[in-house]
């Protein structure tokens, strides 16, 4: 059984987000995880940020630039101008893959902005994130919750205004209860973890500080 981009179901996709192009809500929705995720780089000074799940224009990094010393970004594809970014390098691997890739504790902030709902094994993506960070460093990650489930299969399914085929790669939506666990399992401690609902409350918003 296939989804609509051709992956079968169980495998990973072949195509970065945004690799045909953002609609309206989509472009929308960056600019409201924009300010937060700005609030946290700005906390370092000239950090090493990887983009897990960067998308096909690696869009954010590239916006980040001004800000950061280097970025790494992984998706399965990229586009031609973000590779020739010369501060910017590139794993186009699906992330179980590059994540092995990545030397340890390199990063000063990991950002996992809408990439946990299409995981199929999302504690241990978050465990290897906690590894790459360095100390003080900063997972920062935005997910769709429960709430939001219904907000975005309305807009893809019945109304068009999302890409369905985003929709059909959802593997789970989270609520505080549902990540909370998973970080701490992954080896951060709960004093150093910020939840908060976001987006029109449809999202929720993390930051997840190493010791």
């Amino acid at each position: 059984m296939k989804s609509e981009d051709g992956v079968a179901i169980g495998q990973s996709r072949r195509e970065s987000y945004g690799q045909r192009g953002l609609t309206p809500i989509d472009r929308y929705g960056v600019m409201l995880s924009r300010r937060p995720i700005l609030h946290v780089v700005r906390q370092y000074h000239q950090p090493m940020v990887l983009d897990i799940g960067c998308g096909y224009e690696a869009a954010l990094l590239r916006d980040l630039l001004p800000l950061l010393g280097t970025g790494v970004g992984v998706d399965v594809s990229v586009s031609a101008e973000a590779k020739a970014e010369p501060r910017l390098q590139f794993f186009e691997q699906p992330i179980e893959e590059a994540i092995g890739h990545l030397s340890a504790r390199r990063f000063d902030v990991i950002l996992l902005i809408s990439v946990l709902e299409h995981l199929w094994h999302p504690a241990e993506i978050l465990a290897a994130c906690q590894r790459l960070l360095l100390p003080k460093g900063s997972l920062v990650i935005n997910v769709p919750n429960w709430r939001g489930k219904e907000f975005l299969e309305f807009s893809a399914f019945k109304l068009g205004w999302s890409p369905a085929v985003e929709m059909d790669d959802h593997k789970l939506y989270y609520d505080k209860r549902d990540l909370w666990p998973l970080l701490v399992g992954a080896g951060f401690r709960p004093s150093n973890l910020r939840l908060r609902y976001h987006k029109f409350g449809l999202n929720l918003f993390a930051v997840a500080t190493n010791v």
